[in-house]
């Protein structure tokens, strides 16, 4: 399952972020990918330590948290903080599959989904589509500022070369409450539906049976 949440982030944190982002200092990228990743990223990114860091991370964090798409799509039990990475002409990631297990510097996560966000603009870069095999064949994504793309962990992705420019994006890995996507994907598909008929019909009898159903759907499927 793809799900593309737009403008994760609202114009006022996007100022902020490409603040912080202008005054900087980038490091190696390869530094927190596996062996065979490593070999195929070629881009920079914010150190774990620099303040920088931190800061975008909290403000993406609390962005999520405040999502209810972002809640009813990935159903998280555990976000890895966001890498911060930055591609300049002639970087590129070649195609790999993430690693399964990450480590977040004080727990372990199941990596179940990964997302990236989008923190400038398309028009600022050339190439640097991110290409994601999945069900339904390839697909190029290239995101607004503050768009969010979640895809399966699973999936073979890569970011084409970038050919000019500046792409800046967040990068970040889920452990969902429910492990099986299939599963995931009936209960975002239900809770939609629901939310979708309170807007339209608050009234309606049906609401309260629907919740009822997803309710108890989720807690057959939650890992806790």
């Amino acid at each position: 399952m793809l799900v593309v949440i737009p403008q994760l982030l609202d114009e006022a944190a996007l100022t902020r972020a490409r603040a912080l982002l202008d005054a900087a200092a980038f490091g190696d990228g390869r530094v927190t990918a596996g062996e065979l990743a490593a070999a195929a990223k070629q881009n920079l990114q914010l150190p774990a330590d620099a303040p920088a860091t931190r800061t975008l991370q909290d403000m993406i964090a609390a962005a999520l948290e405040a999502s209810v798409e972002f809640v009813s799509a990935v159903l998280p039990r555990h976000i890895h903080p966001a890498l911060i990475n930055r591609y300049l002409p002639g970087m590129a990631f070649g195609a790999h599959v993430d690693n399964a297990i990450r480590f977040d510097g004080s727990a372990l996560l199941r990596a179940d989904l990964a997302a990236t966000l989008f923190l400038n603009a398309p028009e600022d870069y050339d190439g640097g589509a991110l290409a994601i095999d999945d069900s339904y064949g390839a697909r190029l994504v290239k995101g607004q500022p503050g768009d969010l793309v979640v895809y399966p962990a699973s999936s073979i992705h890569a970011v084409q070369p970038v050919t000019r420019g500046q792409r800046d994006v967040a990068i970040l890995w889920i452990q969902s409450l429910v492990r099986e996507a299939g599963q995931r994907r009936a209960l975002y598909d239900l809770d939609r539906a629901i939310r979708s008929l309170r807007e339209r019909a608050p009234e309606s009898p049906e609401i309260l049976t629907l919740t009822g159903v997803y309710h108890n759907l989720l807690r057959a499927a939650a890992e806790l």
